[in-house]
């Protein structure tokens, strides 16, 4: 059986988005041995891996692929996302009664914070 062990973003700026993701998860980065990829772990617990691998890359709007971020208080996870650097994005076809925001991580890697206490 196979099961998601990490979610690979490709960035530019390694510390930065290092500094943000671990801020933004609560995760830990382990072991550097490739200067240019660093696997990020749940501090506590189970879950997938988020990994940041130093990539050029062309991106696309919408993504092909995003996270889904999930959590009881997503007005207070917003508000602290954006403190931390991400940016909030606006979508003229969000659907009025949307349990999900959109935003961006300071590269503008898009991700959802979904509201899971409806």
């Amino acid at each position: 059986m196979l099961r998601v062990g990490s979610i690979v973003i490709r960035v530019e700026d390694l510390d930065r988005q290092v500094t943000f993701w671990t801020a933004a998860l609560d995760d830990v980065p382990r072991e550097r041995g490739d200067p240019g990829f660093v696997v990020l772990r749940p501090r506590e617990g189970a879950g997938p891996n988020v990994s940041l691998d130093v990539a050029r890359s062309e991106r696309t709007i919408p993504p092909r692929i995003h996270l889904d971020l999930y959590t009881d208080e997503q007005d207070a996870e917003v508000a602290r996302l954006v403190a931390l650097g991400a940016r909030e994005v606006a979508w003229a076809a969000m659907p009025a009664d949307a349990d999900f925001r959109i935003l961006e991580d300071p590269e503008g890697n898009r991700f959802c914070v979904v509201d899971t206490s409806c």
